[in-house]
């Protein structure tokens, strides 16, 4: 799969990491919510979208890597609230320091 530009918005209690998708004018996406706890910033990452065209590719995954690496740079913990973000944590045990 070809890099892809990751855009990551942030409004303070919700944001999401996205990227064009070459053939739709969809784009993939992976948003986010704080959630209110007592043990630091916790993020829950409650849904992912890839475009149907561009299923398959991995962008969805570089999407969950690039939350992973702000996580580990910011400090903030994730919960998987989205099926595919829980499939992720599962296939990456080295992620498990990260899981709210």
């Amino acid at each position: 799969m070809a890099n892809i530009e990751i855009i990551v918005t942030d409004e303070g209690n919700h944001g999401a990491y996205c990227a064009d998708v070459e053939g739709t004018d969809q784009k993939a996406e992976l948003t986010w919510r704080s959630v209110s706890r007592g043990d630091g910033d916790v993020r829950n990452a409650n849904h992912t979208f890839t475009p149907p065209e561009a299923r398959g590719k991995g962008i969805a995954l570089k999407l969950v890597e690039a939350m992973i690496a702000d996580a580990r740079e910011q400090d903030f913990k994730i919960v998987p609230g989205c099926p595919y973000v829980a499939a992720q944590f599962d296939k990456h045990p080295d992620w498990s320091d990260l899981r709210a």
